[in-house]
């Protein structure tokens, strides 16, 4: 049977992906702690991990070249692909918020214009200003969001923040907690039903080590 491939967003919610999966005895090969390659494999041979950036892991489950994956519930909530979602990971907990300058109106507008918003998340910033009766220019930013507002490109940005110490760097606050986002286990529906059993013990065997303290 061929490896289970498992997309992994690069950056915050890797390494603890890849503890989950060596506390189930399955570590990367030594050689591949350090690679560049796109795939990596187990040292036993079960998976191969693709490390991709956040918002194409998603893409790449839903489309059937990874069998599953772990990502944000923030670009899943984005994107909304048509994955499975049958397990909260847990860990990588952040808020998502809305900051501006301190001296900035938030919500009720009285600038004249409308407010652009920058944010990587224009979905989910709809959504969210639309709940709470507000219209608004969203701007789709993909690099520092919380430049935006310096740079004058924005008034308001959308954005996820761990200890808020960006923002403060860059003289913003929270005006807004518009929702909480966690690591999330994808499958693709196609993959699932193919090889049921083996995605079955695989998330039995998640759900155990996350209930058992390191």
């Amino acid at each position: 049977m061929k490896p289970l491939r498992i997309a992994l967003a690069k950056g915050r919610l890797m390494d603890e992906a890849l503890a989950l999966f060596a506390r189930l005895g399955a570590p990367l090969h030594p050689e591949d702690a350090g690679s560049r390659r796109l795939v990596w494999r187990s040292a036993d041979g079960r998976f191969e991990f693709l490390p991709l950036k956040g918002f194409d892991v998603p893409l790449y489950v839903e489309a059937g070249v990874a069998d599953a994956g772990v990502v944000g519930s923030d670009v899943l909530d984005e994107l909304e692909p048509d994955v499975l979602q049958p397990l909260d990971l847990g860990f990588g907990r952040c808020r998502m918020v809305v900051a501006s300058a301190p001296d900035v109106p938030y919500p009720d507008w009285n600038g004249g214009v409308l407010p652009r918003v920058a944010t990587k998340y224009p979905a989910i910033a709809r959504r969210a200003l639309a709940r709470r009766g507000v219209q608004a220019e969203l701007v789709r930013v993909t690099g520092s969001v919380e430049a935006a507002p310096l740079l004058g490109l924005a008034h308001w940005i959308v954005d996820l923040t761990e200890t808020g110490r960006t923002l403060r760097d860059n003289g913003l606050v929270v005006r807004d907690v518009i929702g909480e986002t966690s690591a999330r286990w994808i499958v693709n529906r196609a993959s699932h039903k193919l090889r049921l059993a083996e995605h079955r013990d695989l998330q039995r065997a998640l759900e155990r080590a996350l209930a058992t303290p390191d």
